[in-house]
């Protein structure tokens, strides 16, 4: 028994009461709580320890990008760049190394549940969230979310997955119907889900607020017990979102601990959770299952064998993952007549973005707050409970001055257009940043806000090397594009985003990331052009709407599939990203469910490519999908044999009859490329017919 979480758990129940029992299955809300017990301290979540079993306290912290402030002030924490940098890195490992040293961080704040990865697939690129997840495909979302998962639990502490499933947009989020076909549903959000619980064992799953074909998702049976434990198999406790629990039939739908309890209306998993089964009406069996489930995770995770021990996080560590991080995962979007990297230009205008304060973040509970942050007010139709728009203290503006040395570095805000042009023109080059706040519980456009376009026109019409550098949450059109030779797109860069941006800029890194996500040239493209619900009234303080459906008519083809099933031509396509050299493609082959290729640098420096493989055709239909990928780095005249295999699962589709993921069996089409449009080498696998199961 001595290492079997499952006996550990049930022997452990056999000692306590249903009272005591109960007491795991709910739980406060410390940033809200009055009085707050002493010892508490403020933060997302807190379930009581129990003195006479030994059950440690549940200390919860929202935890994506890092260890959230929650309200604390002058935390010390590291700020990792947003999800979508971390996705635009294409890195298991990583992921798996950020989640670590966010857990290594977290224990030395006395946390010991991290509510960490999300992997909401992005089916509206205008979702305010965006900037928290992995991108729109499921394998590559599946996968990075699974690593980050397994690094966070390698020290001790439990990380979540969210938010289950379909909570694909902040509009209308606590009152929307989700609503898919379920072959669409099985190859696309669900499979992320299940890819990543594969990799990561995640030891507690967050339900969503939304509802799921009419049905809350904190009530949807079939999602929480049918698919999850069922098919799965999954082994941890599902718990509420804060909020999000509107009636003790959670219970019995799978719904194992109700979080947050004081934004519910009711206490739902207290007193009346013991009355029904008082009454008959919930068997004590359940309940037991419900806090075996939570016990169960608590020890596979070991939080009894390896009890937090506050002390002082290691930020020197976190600075050189965040550096790391985001390093890789800025993305340059073009680079015309190799203006970037820069070289030795004398004198350079820095404009807008408020380079000279620091970087922008993304806001709502994962907002990450180090010391020396500055804070803006935040737009009137921000949640009322914003921190406000932070942004991380690493200037972009003393990095290019730190870097340039020798060179006179100047800088403009960019509040007035011709002042910026008239300051550009006497550069040798213009660096421009441009910047979109988004934050959990607000939605955006896929526009710069702000007068952005018509500042980055003008300061272009004056100084031809103008790069533009985009600190957004999301696509952003860019309507100035074909007047600027050079674009990076910076993301949410986190703690150490200036010092990475500068190093992009002067060559001392070698730009590697890759588009986890489609950048739509106009909203038209869209599946839904107008965002669903935006046009509804809001009808109480915490921002909701009339209910409404969204019918996600596109099923499976999210993102890149969508606009390869129409046709469309995107501003930048999925899984796009140049670099400061050269590779070349040949000789593919194709074996088994894999294909071998050659990959060389032809260019002059060492650089990284990202190989993407790509179903193109199926027997039975056509539909793009990634099968895989391979990040290889290579020095100056390197060349590498690459092999990449697919997931079985990417080939097979759900088949509700067979209740499986089945493999057909045929030709199937694949393509190797640098993007899902951009694809160099074609092939065929042959596969025979395969049932995978549920």
């Amino acid at each position: 028994m001595a290492g079997d979480p499952d006996a550990r758990a049930a022997a452990l129940l056999d000692r306590m009461s249903l009272d005591e029992q109960i007491a795991l299955l709910h739980g406060h809300m410390p940033l809200v709580m009055k009085p707050r017990p002493q010892g508490v301290q403020k933060s997302a979540g807190w379930v009581p320890g129990q003195d006479r079993t030994g059950i440690p306290a549940l200390h919860e912290t929202d935890a994506s990008l890092g260890v959230s402030a929650a309200g604390r002030r002058d935390d010390p924490a590291t700020a990792l760049p947003g999800g979508l940098a971390l996705a635009a890195a294409w890195s298991p490992e990583l992921a798996e190394e950020a989640g670590a040293m966010i857990a290594g961080e977290a224990r030395a704040k006395g946390f010991n549940v991290l509510l960490a990865g999300g992997v909401n697939l992005t089916r509206e690129p205008r979702c305010g969230r965006n900037f928290e997840y992995l991108g729109e495909d499921p394998l590559l979302a599946g996968v990075l979310c699974g690593a980050s998962i397994r690094g966070i639990q390698s020290r001790h502490i439990v990380s979540t997955i969210k938010h289950f499933a379909l909570n694909s947009q902040e509009t209308g989020r606590m009152v929307l119907s989700a609503n898919i076909d379920e072959a669409a549903f099985r190859e696309s959000d669900l499979l992320a889900f299940r890819i990543a619980i594969e990799i990561g064992d995640p030891g507690s799953v967050m339900c969503a607020y939304n509802r799921v074909g009419g049905t809350y998702a904190s009530e949807h049976a079939w999602l929480l017990t049918d698919v999850l434990r069922g098919d799965w198999g999954y082994k941890g406790w599902v718990m509420s979102d804060w909020g999000a629990v509107h009636s003790l039939a959670a219970a019995g739908a799978g719904l194992d601990q109700q979080s947050g309890q004081e934004l519910d209306p009711e206490v739902f998993f207290d007193e009346p959770l013991k009355d029904a089964v008082v009454a008959g009406d919930i068997g004590q069996g359940r309940v037991r299952e419900m806090a075996h489930r939570t016990l169960r995770a608590m020890y596979a995770c070991g939080l009894f064998d390896h009890p937090v021990s506050p002390g002082e996080p290691d930020l020197a560590f976190g600075a050189q993952i965040a550096r790391k991080a985001a390093e890789a995962g800025i993305v340059l979007l073009k680079n015309d007549g190799g203006l970037l990297p820069l070289t030795s230009p004398k004198r350079i205008a820095v404009i807008g973005g408020h380079a000279d304060v620091g970087v922008l973040s993304g806001g709502g509970s994962s907002q990450v707050i180090p010391k020396g942050s500055t804070r803006f007010d935040p737009p009137a139709n921000a949640p009322r409970w914003s921190a406000g728009v932070i942004y991380h203290p690493d200037p972009p503006l003393a990095a290019i001055r730190d870097r340039a040395k020798g060179a006179e570095v100047i800088f403009d805000d960019g509040t007035d257009p011709a002042r910026a042009a008239a300051v550009a023109a006497t550069a040798d080059v213009a660096v421009l940043f441009a910047v979109e706040w988004a934050t959990e519980a607000l939605d955006t456009t896929l526009a710069l806000p702000d007068g952005q376009d018509d500042l980055i026109a003008t300061v272009a019409a004056a100084q031809p090397a103008t790069i533009v550098v985009l600190e957004t949450g999301n696509p952003v059109f860019m309507p100035w594009l074909d007047a600027v030779p050079a674009v990076l797109e910076a993301w949410y860069p986190g703690s150490e985003g200036g010092k990475a941006i500068a190093a992009l800029l002067f060559g001392d890194a070698n730009p590697s990331g890759r588009l986890p996500i489609t950048f739509p040239a106009s909203t038209d493209q869209l599946p839904h052009p107008m965002l669903p619900g935006s046009d509804l009234p809001i009808v109480n303080e915490r921002g909701d709407t009339p209910p409404f459906d969204i019918d996600y008519a596109e099923g499976a083809d999210v993102g890149y599939r969508w606009f390869a099933r129409n046709g469309a031509e995107p501003l930048f396509p999925f899984g796009h990203g140049l670099t400061y050299t050269t590779f070349a493609y040949a000789d593919l082959a194709a074996d088994g469910l894999g294909v071998s290729f050659d990959l060389a640098n032809t260019g002059d420096r060492a650089g990284t490519e990202v190989a993407q493989l790509y179903l193109t055709a199926a027997p039975g239909r056509t539909q793009q999908r990634l099968l895989g990928w391979a990040r290889v780095n290579l020095a100056a005249g390197e060349s590498q044999r690459v092999t990449i295999t697919a997931d079985p699962r990417l080939l097979a589709d759900w088949d509700a009859a067979a209740h499986a993921y089945l493999v057909r069996g045929g030709a199937y089409e694949v393509a190797v490329g640098r993007s899902a449009r951009d694809l160099l080498l074609t092939g065929t696998l042959q596969a025979g017919p395969q049932n995978l199961g549920a």
